[in-house]
């Protein structure tokens, strides 16, 4: 392995010094611009732009823009823009020599288009665009995702194949054999490490806030680390650039207000969110009583001014969360844990086919545990990172693009830990990190995509095999409806949180750095998948993988001495198959996604399967848009069983304190269980069946969206846990019935 990554490095380093210098010379022009919604200003991602005469095109990025190079000069072309949603614009445009020609396209949303249009299939990047692994997820596809209790980004990515869920209550997942602390979240950029709501069950980011969505199962590029299983990425919108408006909603569990609107030269956005009730929290555990309280807010102010840094737009944005779980018993601990985030943003579209984004982010995560009366040690765990990164991307004549960036990163960790002598102790660590990372994305070739670079982890630059993360990812068209895809990439990550695999519901998981002595997450994996285009409208994705885990810490979970480490070394693999094929057409969207896995975890020489190992699972969605603004959607979720550890027995133990003890430590003398083999038993199949129907009845001053959802149709008894006092079984969330309501001005 080590010498396969040195050949791919020394090609590397030969393409990026001397291919960006073979650049196709003088006499063409450029075309480059920006597509936008015409209603409020928004840049739209993903759309389809193409030159009519020459039958060449390209895809707008995430920030709506697009780059046409190399065109024939002293001409006028037709440029024709096309967008899910909207009415397809076509622009006239002149090229004129070594100049680039800046359109500023405006599309017009399909609701208040009065003519007959043209709709494309789906959101989408070029046709040979190597991007396997990575599933775009459009606000048409959230919405008509059916809903637990309110729309939830997070639980939405349990629809995909290769996207296994921690159970049906929560919304922590697991992709591709990844633990769920191997998953790492990205907002405009800005790390959000604890992205939960009540204890896991949805997101803290509101649906209402977002663009699109980009999730990377594996293959993703240079520019993209220290994660070792996947990155989401999650744009946020700009908010609306041409008048003010605001959104009141309601479901039974809570309350939100979002405000937007223009702002001199820019525009804003702010949302804030309350809990209001707590009865429906309680279908999610069986009944039991849950007394959470949270709320989440998120803000956005952009600036752009022509007149002072020019084709140069300023951000500034912040989110911010607090979850509360207050027992009225005094002999029951209290929870609590909360995010603050902002970040800065410098977008710079250059003179060249040159862009430059540089972020500076602050990034804060507390979590503690307040004891009260009871016999559990009170906790505290806090995280603060600031990051600061410049990613500059240079569009060639050949249409090629290279990419450079580096990154700075300094995160404090702090674990404070009572013993059982009344003394607490920071068992927490600090570091700093760099990262550069070199890209080269062939384009020039259009039935053939190439994304070549590596990562440097410029601290580890003198530890051996560390200090590179080599990427490649390829796709090559075989005809316009039949494309071969692949790829291969190492990925490292050095904060991990701390959980028992025996923990059904974990209330409180310490985020630390890896300790330099032991070794960091590190996973390689390669990736081979065949897409189909039978239309238009439908297509049909396979993909293989297998995952190479060389090192992947575990908790200690047989620590019974003060000097028995509290992580151990582990190791493990992760390979299988998933299916996902998609129908779109302006009144039924259809989505299959299937899924075959088997993940195995090893340490200290046992070889185990972990939590998440469902081997089989199938999500089966679809939506019909219906006259008059009724949606009505239904999905259909099934899962193969998940290994879990028996509990055999108990006995009569004196509890002492250790580094990461589990939270049912007793004092003194207390029961103390006896498990068997480590995940060696398997929970029976779950499946559910959700349906919601929504109505959408425009007023003209006012816009009024009301849904109504049932969960679990058919009231499947869905295990969740035994409890381990009891024995009494637990089931996930029964038959509910919610409904939400929103109203827009």
């Amino acid at each position: 392995m080590r010498n396969f990554q040195i050949r791919i490095i020394g090609s590397l380093v030969f393409i990026l010094l001397f291919l960006p210098f073979v650049i196709n010379a003088q006499g063409d022009g450029i075309i480059r611009g920006v597509v936008k919604d015409s209603l409020n200003g928004e840049a739209l991602p993903y759309g389809n732009v193409l030159i009519k005469e020459l039958k060449i095109g390209s895809s707008t990025n995430e920030d709506g823009y697009f780059v046409i190079p190399s065109l024939p000069a002293g001409k006028e072309y037709t440029v024709s823009v096309s967008y899910v949603g909207y009415q397809t614009s076509d622009i006239k445009a002149v090229v004129l020599t070594d100049k680039i020609t800046d359109l500023e396209i405006f599309l017009v949303p399909l609701a208040i288009s009065l003519e007959t249009v043209e709709i494309t299939s789906e959101m989408t990047e070029e046709g040979n665009a190597p991007n396997i692994g990575k599933i775009i997820i459009s606000p048409r596809e959230m919405e008509a995702i059916p809903k637990g209790v309110e729309t939830d980004i997070l639980r939405g990515l349990m629809t995909l194949p290769g996207v296994k869920s921690a159970g049906g209550v929560s919304a922590k997942y697991s992709v591709r054999g990844g633990e769920y602390n191997q998953n790492l979240v990205l907002l405009d950029n800005m790390p959000v490490y604890y992205p939960f709501h009540s204890i896991g069950l949805f997101s803290v980011i509101d649906p209402d806030i977002i663009k699109n969505i980009e999730l990377y199962k594996g293959g993703y590029p240079a520019e993209l680390g220290r994660a070792a299983s996947s990155i989401l990425k999650i744009s946020t919108r700009d908010g609306n650039r041409y008048r003010f408006g605001a959104k009141f909603s309601a479901s039974l569990m809570s309350g939100k207000i979002m405000a937007e609107g223009p702002v001199p030269n820019g525009s804003f956005y702010a949302s804030f969110r309350k809990s209001a009730s707590n009865s429906v929290l309680k279908n999610f555990v069986d009944d039991n009583d849950l007394p959470i309280d949270f709320y989440d807010g998120a803000f956005k102010i952009n600036y752009a001014n022509p007149h002072f840094f020019n084709n140069t737009k300023f951000t500034f944005q912040g989110l911010f969360s607090k979850d509360k779980l207050n027992y009225a018993d005094a002999g029951r601990p209290d929870y609590e844990w909360a995010n603050s985030i902002f970040g800065f943003n410098m977008f710079v579209v250059g003179e060249i086919p040159f862009f430059l984004d540089f972020d500076v982010a602050l990034s804060n995560y507390s979590n503690k545990i307040i004891p009260k009366e009871s016999t559990i040690s009170p906790k505290r765990n806090e995280l603060s990172d600031f990051t600061m990164s410049a990613d500059f991307l240079y569009i060639l004549s050949s249409k090629d693009e290279l990419g450079l960036g580096i990154d700075f990163k300094a995160v404090d960790t702090k674990l404070f830990l009572v013993n059982r002598f009344d003394y607490e102790a920071n068992m927490g660590l600090d570091g700093i990190s760099s990262n550069a990372y070199i890209k080269y994305k062939f384009l020039r070739f259009e039935n053939l995509g190439v994304d070549i670079g590596s990562r440097f982890n410029l601290k580890d630059l003198a530890a051996k095999g560390d200090f590179f993360e080599p990427r490649i990812n390829m796709n090559y068209v075989l005809s316009p409806s039949l494309s071969l895809k692949g790829s291969y990439g190492v990925y490292q990550q050095d904060l991990i949180t701390i959980t028992d695999e025996r923990e059904v519901l974990t209330l409180f998981e310490p985020m630390i750095i890896i300790d330099e002595n032991f070794e960091k997450t590190k996973t390689s994996m390669i990736s081979a998948g065949i897409l189909t285009k039978f239309s238009n409208n439908l297509n049909l994705e396979l993909e293989g993988y297998y995952k190479d885990i060389y090192s992947s810490p575990v908790f200690n979970e047989n620590k019974s001495l003060f000097s028995d480490p509290d992580l151990l070394p582990g190791s493990g693999e992760a390979y299988g198959a998933e299916l996902l094929t998609k129908y779109r057409s302006p009144g039924f969207d259809f989505t299959a996604g299937y899924s075959y896995s088997i993940a195995n975890r090893e340490a200290e020489g046992y070889s185990y399967s972990p939590r998440h190992d469902a081997r089989h699972s199938l999500n089966l969605s679809f939506t019909l848009y219906l006259p008059y603004g009724i949606r009505f959607s239904s999905s259909w979720a099934y899962s193969s069983g998940r290994p879990y550890t028996q509990q055999i027995g108990f006995y009569d133990k004196l509890s002492i304190s250790g580094y990461f003890e589990s939270f049912n430590i007793y004092s003194s003398s207390a029961p103390f269980l006896i498990y068997g083999l480590k995940n060696a038993e398997r929970l029976p199949d779950y499946h559910r069946l959700d349906m919601t129907l929504a109505k959408k009845l425009d007023l003209n001053f006012m816009v009024i969206n009301a849904d109504v959802s049932v969960v679990n149709i058919y009231d499947r008894k869905n295990i969740f846990y035994f409890d381990q006092n009891s024995g009494k079984r637990i089931n996930m969330l029964p038959l509910l019935v919610t409904g939400t309501i929103k109203v827009e001005i």
